[in-house]
């Protein structure tokens, strides 16, 4: 108690002495300057022994503890299996041929042969390839006196060379076809007319192509065409395309120079059908120079394509020449990633004619046909595509179409006035009318992959056409539809189907009179009913190189007309064999 009290004294007249110190003394101010600035270290903290000792009678000691290792020699003849990595068992890849035939055989004597063998060279820098294709039918129909046998076959050789840099190849085809005049009824003419009509047709064709590709350079691809086509009239056609492409980076727009060069003249040996004396020939001699510039704009989700085509269109049998200018427009736009793009553009192109492709279009024409090219003012169009679902793809699209000089099958009139070699002034062959025409169209598509074996697709076209002659736009439908499906049903069996719709055409029956204009010939406009055509296929793989196939067409088994007076085969049926191989 008085150690405590002794503190309390000494703390009181500390802290008295220091306020009496402050009230009577004045120390003033000073400066104070810090030579160094203050620098706390810590000390380690002191720890505690991970193990302590302890002074403590009840803790047991440790007893050493010695011992010895007697090692004794143990023979042994194990040995450890070596280990084995575990493998993903992998699906081997097909097997490829290089040569592959197809034969077959049907109802109407039907016949069909493919054949395709590729060889590489030089590790596949080289490749040169054969193909052969007949297709034919012998068989004869009811609904006409007259043959309507037919058959198509065409060769093919082709090679091509690729480096790094650069690609180029060239190919060779030749090509026969045969077909009838044969649209005239039972019953039209009498059978001694008909005994002597001789209306079979003969075509043939030889070609040459060579193209050539090319990386990293301004020149970037170019295209050469030479075509000989002749027939069993005496008629033949020459054609010459040349089209090379250039493009020029400037900046980060691409400009691309398209030019072309079409060549086509021919002569038909027999006056026009309208005519009814055979006195003279048909000479054509046609020649196109063009250049198509244009600027391609890439920006985020938007392309777009500024261009215009420059043609200079000349008809050196007429003495005729005439210059053309075209929009050469088109744009696309990503609404929706994929699933929306908007697109649509306008252009127009002065559109080379032939014999060659019009046969290939309708090869009942007759030999007297007047050849002139297109006039293809603009055809403007806008749409929408994209993916309705992952695995739905759809396509709508809009169009306007000028034309001046469209072609249009139409039949010839009857002129028994002639006595040309074939028979095909019976009103039994078709001629080329050419009208303007104006058409707006709207055409839309759905494509769905229902997995990846299985796909499904539908389209239709809608057409409404105007004409300069108020005429009817002769043989074209105002309505066009199709339905088509391929399925893999297991390793083994395949199948596939299509439906088509082609709605109802007009044509004209007119009869040829003497000291008389064509507008001036008694005539009626035939309406052709529209159709409904049904195909499939099956087909069956014993092994990656043999297979078995069935095909069958028309099978509602219809004699639609495909042109006036000119039926098909009914339902026809075609079984075959395929092998691949090495060759």
């Amino acid at each position: 108690m008085q150690k405590r009290t002794y503190i309390f004294s000494t703390l009181f007249l500390s802290l008295f002495g220091a306020l009496v110190a402050q009230e009577t003394d004045n120390i003033g101010t000073e400066t104070v300057t810090v030579v160094k600035p203050y620098s706390p270290t810590v000390s380690d903290a002191f720890k505690i022994k991970s193990a302590p000792s302890l002074n403590d009678s009840i803790v047991l000691q440790k007893k050493d503890i010695n011992y010895n290792i007697f090692s004794v020699p143990v023979a042994s003849t194990f040995t450890p299996a070596k280990g084995k990595a575990s493998g993903v068992e992998k699906t081997p890849p097909p097997t490829l041929y290089n040569s592959y035939a197809s034969v077959g055989l049907g109802n109407y004597n039907n016949a069909l042969v493919d054949f395709y063998t590729s060889r590489e060279f030089n590790r596949g820098e080289d490749l040169l390839d054969f193909g052969l294709i007949h297709h034919s039918s012998r068989g004869d129909m009811d609904s006409t006196p007259l043959d309507t046998e037919f058959y198509n076959t065409k060769l093919d050789a082709s090679y091509a060379k690729k480096d790094r840099y650069m690609d180029w190849g060239a190919s060779l085809g030749l090509q026969h076809q045969l077909y009838n005049w044969y649209g005239i009824e039972n019953g039209e003419f009498a059978e001694t007319t008909v005994a002597d009509m001789d209306e079979q047709q003969n075509y043939f064709n030889a070609e040459a192509k060579a193209h050539l590709n090319m990386e990293d350079s301004f020149f970037k691809k170019g295209n050469v065409l030479l075509r000989r086509f002749w027939d069993a009239t005496e008629s033949a056609e020459n054609r010459v395309v040349v089209t090379p492409t250039i493009e020029l980076p400037i900046t980060e727009e691409l400009i691309t120079i398209g030019a072309k060069l079409d060549y086509v003249g021919g002569n038909f040996k027999n006056a026009s059908l309208s005519n009814t004396a055979n006195d003279g020939e048909i000479n054509y001699s046609l020649f196109q120079a063009g250049v198509n510039p244009s600027l391609l704009i890439l920006r985020d989700d938007l392309t777009v394509n500024l261009g215009a085509n420059f043609v200079y269109g000349m008809d050196t049998e007429n003495s005729d020449s005439d210059f053309y200018i075209y929009p050469a427009i088109t744009a696309s736009y990503r609404l929706l990633d994929e699933n929306v793009i908007a697109y649509g553009g306008i252009e127009g192109d002065l559109k080379q004619n032939s014999y060659h492709d019009f046969v290939n279009e309708n090869p009942y024409v007759s030999p007297t046909l007047t050849i002139l090219p297109t006039d293809q003012q603009y055809i403007g169009y806008v749409g929408l595509k994209g993916q309705l679902l992952s695995n739905v793809g759809y396509n709508i699209k809009g169009s306007y179409t000028a034309e001046n000089r469209k072609p249009l099958f139409l039949l010839n009139p009857e002129n028994l006035f002639r006595n040309d070699e074939s028979s095909y002034y019976y009103g039994n062959s078709f001629q080329v009318f050419y009208d303007d025409v104006k058409t707006l169209g709207i055409f839309g598509e759905l494509n769905v992959d229902v997995n990846r074996n299985f796909t499904l697709g539908i389209n239709a076209e809608f057409y409404d056409y105007d004409t300069e002659t108020d005429n009817p736009a002769w043989n074209l439908p105002s309505i066009k539809g199709s339905v088509f499906m391929d399925y893999q049903i297991n390793d083994q069996w395949y199948m596939g189907a299509n439906l088509f719709y082609v709605g109802e055409r007009d044509d004209l029956l007119a009869v040829a009179q003497e000291n008389a204009t064509p507008s001036e010939f008694p005539a009626a406009i035939v309406t052709l009913d529209g159709y409904f055509d049904a195909n499939a296929h099956l087909g069956y793989h014993f092994n990656e190189q043999l297979s078995i196939f069935v095909k069958a067409s028309n099978i509602a088994n219809s004699d639609y007309q495909r042109w006036a007076n000119f039926r098909v085969q009914g339902f026809q049926a075609l079984a075959g064999v395929s092998y691949k191989f090495d060759f």
